[in-house]
């Protein structure tokens, strides 16, 4: 492998990889293609840039910006519009066309080049009603799965990949995720295109711009530090919700050894996530805030379930412990710490990219 493209290579995850692969790999000739249409994907280009990564602007939504590009070894797709909410004010052109039409776009520019296809999905596609009808207990701080279940797939443990897949909605997100899924196995198995399917849960970590709709445990610590309100929306309004987390070090680790052995990892739908040993409810999530910054928020309770949400969503990654020795390394304290240092080293920048009101001093 001599060069790699990483789509979405100026945003949360894909800058990471690109400059974490491009130091361990000084040979690799990483390559990045982002349209930053995402608020503080700016911030990552001066980074990207210092570490030698070619940066291109395009969008995979345009096959165009792709087969300009030179011959490609192999590609890690990042590129997607992750928030639950898009699409649901009827407005559903960005969604289709960036997480499907990007994605089959992505997989015409690995058919020609025979290029290795990382393709980072979400645990959103799997259906929101069965999450809905799970058996939970309730503990004082968070939700928990109960032991037992009327649906497979699904323990304490979390949800396997073996959950039904035929029953409900997904929300946008989730559909058009689990659309370029199908459509990525056609290509391997029709196509000869090489690839493997990471469902990823929450990712978390330095340089995450996180939005109230996705990256839920950055937004709980940008809210802390800049002192500004938050809500514990659904679920009767109390915190309980909950969901794994992993650093995105962990990610760049398992992505890395896909990368270097695509063979071994060719055909192969995997859950990627922290687990029950790494995950936390709102409420669990605030106290650690609140022991980081020093500051206590006004959180108001909301019991009415926002649209496309589930009380508790757990990765359950025991098949892919069961194809390889990797495991998250980072707890969730840890997770959290690194992302609040990270947020003391640039305040001022991230807050006019996000437009976060600073409070007075």
């Amino acid at each position: 492998m001599r060069r790699l493209l990483i789509t979405g290579g100026a945003g949360f995850v894909g800058s990471n990889l690109a400059v974490q692969l491009a130091k361990r790999h000084p040979d690799l000739e990483v390559m990045v293609l982002d349209s930053l249409y995402r608020r503080g994907s700016e911030l990552n280009l001066p980074r990207l840039q210092g570490a030698g990564i070619e940066v291109v602007r395009g969008d995979i939504r345009n096959p165009e910006d792709l087969v300009r590009l030179p011959k490609i070894d192999a590609i890690v797709e990042c590129s997607a519009e992750p928030s639950v909410m898009s699409g649901v004010d009827g407005d559903t052109g960005f969604p289709v066309h960036t997480n499907l039409t990007g994605a089959y776009n992505c997989l015409e520019l690995a058919r020609r080049d025979g290029a290795f296809l990382v393709f980072l999905s979400t645990s959103r596609v799997y259906p929101i009603e069965p999450q809905l009808a799970l058996d939970l207990e309730e503990s004082e701080t968070r939700f928990e799965i109960a032991a037992e279940q009327a649906v497979t797939g699904v323990s304490p443990a979390g949800i396997a990949e073996d959950f039904p897949m035929g029953s409900g909605h997904r929300s946008l997100y989730g559909a058009t995720k689990f659309a370029a899924e199908i459509l990525l196995e056609e290509y391997r198995s029709d196509l000869g295109v090489p690839a493997v399917v990471n469902r990823c849960g929450v990712i978390a970590g330095p340089w995450q711009m996180g939005k109230v709709d996705q990256g839920v445990f950055a937004h709980w610590i940008l809210a802390h530090h800049y002192r500004n309100p938050l809500t514990y929306i659904g679920f009767g309004g109390l915190g309980k919700q909950v969901r794994d987390l992993l650093h995105v070090d962990d990610l760049v680790d398992l992505v890395e050894r896909q990368l270097l052995d695509p063979t071994l990892w060719d055909g192969r739908t995997v859950n990627v996530g922290g687990g029950r040993d790494c995950s936390l409810s709102l409420r669990e999530t605030t106290e650690i805030c609140r022991r980081l910054t020093g500051n206590e928020v006004e959180i108001t309770p909301v019991p009415e379930i926002r649209q496309g949400d589930v009380p508790i969503y757990i990765s359950d990654c025991r098949k892919l412990f069961g194809d390889d020795d990797w495991r998250p390394q980072r707890d969730p304290e840890t997770i959290l710490r690194d992302f609040y240092d990270w947020v003391l080293t640039d305040e001022d920048r991230i807050a006019q990219a996000l437009e976060i009101k600073a409070p007075a001093s």
